[in-house]
């Protein structure tokens, strides 16, 4: 790493205008070397004014130095010029976390989950936060479960859980039994937002239900209600119209237990 940096420094020495600074400020924010990091990103953002990287770079470095306000304002900034910078969602999403704000943590990292579906340090970051606000019922895996109990495949493929990802309901597991719960509510509400987005998009109006087909199952997406989506996961040789039969009395069951919460 060490060799790297010196590689970098060498390279902006020689062209100052070079975008080597957003790796080489990162390498030395992680190395903990943050004078120099500050110094860097600013000769950046010299350069470079309007790059939106390099603020984020900036603002990064300002966290780490411990300027949660400047670095805020700083992140605040790029959301107006660009609010699906993935760097800046997550940035305050840590920061909305570290102050307690836990709603608005939620919603950056939801945001940037929605932005990009990959980015597993999003995917950790989401589970931290929802741990930490306790709002993410855990199951008894051995136990019925009081949403679908009764219902075939509720202690391995029936997953119910609020607009935000956070599990009402239900369990998953993968083909090799591991207990995916979890980590699939982190993705679904951000995937079931691109999809409504799309639809939006092309004209086709709300969404019904999304399946997609793999070649180990087949997976049932849909919305029982406004603030909750079901997810349905069955192997290959449960046709379609099973699938969505069984869809259909889960969000039903969902609907009628969401509706005894309310009372």
């Amino acid at each position: 790493m060490a060799d790297d940096i010196d590689v970098m420094m060498a390279e902006l020495a020689r062209d100052a205008t070079s975008l080597v600074f957003l790796d080489l400020g990162e390498a030395l924010r992680r190395r903990g070397r943050l004078e120099a990091a500050v110094r860097v990103a600013l000769t950046g953002l010299e350069q470079h004014p309007n790059l939106l990287d390099a603020h984020d770079l900036y603002a990064r470095v300002l966290a780490d130095v411990g300027d949660f306000k400047r670095a805020r304002e700083v992140w605040s900034s790029i959301l107006t010029r660009d609010p699906r910078h993935l760097g800046a969602l997550k940035g305050l999403g840590f920061l909305f976390f570290w102050s307690g704000d836990l709603d608005s943590a939620l919603d950056h990292l939801e945001t940037a989950l929605a932005t990009d579906p990959t980015d597993q340090s999003v995917v950790q970051a989401l589970m931290t936060v929802r741990a930490a606000a306790q709002e993410a019922p855990v199951s008894d895996a051995d136990g019925p479960d009081p949403v679908f109990a009764g219902l075939d495949g509720a202690e391995r493929g029936i997953l119910l859980v609020d607009e935000r990802g956070r599990i009402l309901g239900g369990r998953l597991q993968s083909v090799v039994g591991a207990d995916v719960s979890d980590r699939v509510a982190a993705y679904l509400a951000g995937a079931v937002r691109e999809a409504d987005r799309t639809a939006r998009l092309l004209d086709l109006g709300a969404w019904q239900s999304i399946v997609a087909e793999g070649e180990g199952g087949n997976v049932h997406v849909s919305a029982p209600t406004p603030e909750s989506l079901l997810l349905i996961v069955r192997d290959r040789g449960v046709p379609a119209g099973r699938l969505s039969m069984l869809a259909q009395r889960a969000a039903q069951a969902a609907r009628c237990w969401l509706e005894e919460q309310q009372l």
